[in-house]
């Protein structure tokens, strides 16, 4: 059924999903109308616009029934893993084994978005002492509290060392609650020394050898909790076929990033590929369902460019973004005032870089986690970001500041101003919060702004 790629409201997507089950439309078993995922609660999906292919509605569909696949899980006996805080390289470990399934407790951050009034948990975030001051990931706290939207881990895991400080209280705070955690501690990574042997990680950076040796020793930790939570001695054959797993979907997600932020006209919106892009970090709680979800994008982009429609107008500015926004609807206004995304740095460039496999397992992983952007300096993650702007061609940057987020708080303009005198194009840093209604006149007015100066550039 072929029909002219656009952004469709939810009300549109109703009429769309009737035409499709009409010719024929397969679907997996979490599949249905997106209308559906309102009646639960998610009323933020009324004011998004959407991709308007069957393969964006997998998409949202399988993102928006992670619950249900971790309460099945459950009930099927399988170990609940809670990964906190790495962004994508616990998971990698814990999926190699046979009867786990890992999912990130920090993905609660998201619902005070997508749930708008319709949960309490930063409310109790709140009666915790853990108020507005930190970061929306604190919502965390309230969806263990009520076990409501993932059940209580079988074994909880989480980064400590040189991570964000605001996720640190939170995560003493939910120790202190009775919620029993398995720490590692990860290094702030810095560059050899002239006498240290240095090794070059995923993505570019390098580390000492021994600071590797060190991550290898605290993932080892993890390895063994695992095995004891299993009862299942995990061989590093099988450790090595879980990372082939994990570089299939890196794979495919980055021939479908390449894919879709060099085409000439934009083939996907901001908002699929930002929820694509996410995808990596631990699965949505079913590897295999993830390679589909993102196999279909990827068939459906190239479907696109090969004739020659997207959902954009040609000559969209090319913004690249950094950091996640907790409002997804800001991904749509960006679109609206005249910008395609055009590159992504969303922290977890580590959980998007193929895992070394010329090297013993264990130390394939240590070298991922050391890898993490935010392990670093800032001037080293914007180094990072300028290369990647490069690569994309992108006209201008925004950076989403984090609202509450420690390590947002110098971080962005330490970027901008890398950024501006390595490549000399125009930055802006916003603020979003969860629900952005209140502040959009003005974060309109500002890309606005920032999409009018690329225009102009053009023509200088």
């Amino acid at each position: 059924m072929k029909t002219t790629p656009r952004k469709i409201t939810l009300d549109e997507w109703d009429q769309r999903y009737a035409e499709l089950c009409a010719a024929g439309l397969e679907q997996p078993e979490y599949g249905g109308p997106l209308r559906r995922h309102v009646m639960d609660g998610d009323t933020r999906l009324l004011c998004l616009r959407y991709d308007n292919s069957p393969a964006a509605l997998q998409l949202w569909n399988f993102l928006l029934t992670e619950k249900e696949r971790l309460f099945e899980a459950r009930r099927q006996g399988r170990k609940i893993v809670g990964t906190m805080k790495d962004l994508g390289t616990v998971p990698v470990l814990a999926y190699s084994f046979e009867k786990v399934t890992a999912f990130y407790p920090d993905g609660a951050w998201w619902i005070p978005c997508i749930m708008e009034q319709n949960t309490d948990l930063l409310s109790i975030a709140d009666s915790l002492g853990i108020d507005e001051s930190f970061c929306p990931v604190r919502a965390m706290l309230g969806a263990f509290l009520t076990e409501e939207h993932f059940p209580r881990p079988d074994l909880l895991t989480c980064s400590v060392g040189a991570t964000c400080d605001d996720f640190s209280v939170i995560a003493q705070q939910l120790y202190n609650l009775g919620y029993p955690i398995c720490w590692w501690e990860m290094p702030h990574r810095r560059p050899p020394d002239s006498q240290e042997t240095a090794v070059l990680l995923p993505g570019g950076f390098s580390a000492p050898q021994s600071q590797i040796e060190f991550v290898k020793s605290e993932l080892q930790v993890l390895r063994e909790a695992l095995q004891n939570l299993t009862g299942e001695r995990l061989h590093d054959l099988q450790l090595q076929a879980g990372i082939e797993r994990s570089n299939q979907i890196r794979r495919c997600l980055a021939e479908l990033r390449k894919s879709a932020y060099t085409a000439k006209i934009c083939p996907l919106p901001a908002l699929e590929m930002l929820i694509a892009e996410m995808l990596a970090i631990h699965f949505c709680s079913d590897q295999d369902q993830t390679l589909a979800v993102l196999a279909g994008l990827l068939t459906e982009v190239k479907r696109r460019i090969t004739s020659n429609t997207g959902v954009l107008q040609p000559g969209a500015a090319r913004i690249f973004w950094v950091n996640p926004v907790a409002d997804l609807q800001i991904m749509n206004l960006l679109e609206e005032c005249g910008g395609r995304i055009c590159g992504t740095e969303y922290l977890f460039n580590h959980a998007l870089e193929m895992i070394p496999t010329d090297v013993e397992p264990m130390e394939a992983l240590a070298r991922m986690a050391l890898a993490d952007p935010m392990v670093g300096s800032s001037s080293d993650r914007a180094e990072l970001i300028c290369q990647k702007i490069a690569a994309f061609e992108a006209e201008g940057v925004v950076i989403s500041r984090i609202p509450g987020a420690s390590h947002c708080a110098l971080e962005g303009t330490i970027i901008a101003e890398v950024v501006r005198a390595k490549l000399g194009i125009p930055v802006l840093e916003i603020e979003v919060p969860p629900i952005s209604n209140a502040v959009r006149p003005a974060l309109q007015n500002r890309i606005n702004a920032l999409i009018e100066t690329i225009e102009q550039r053009r023509t200088q």
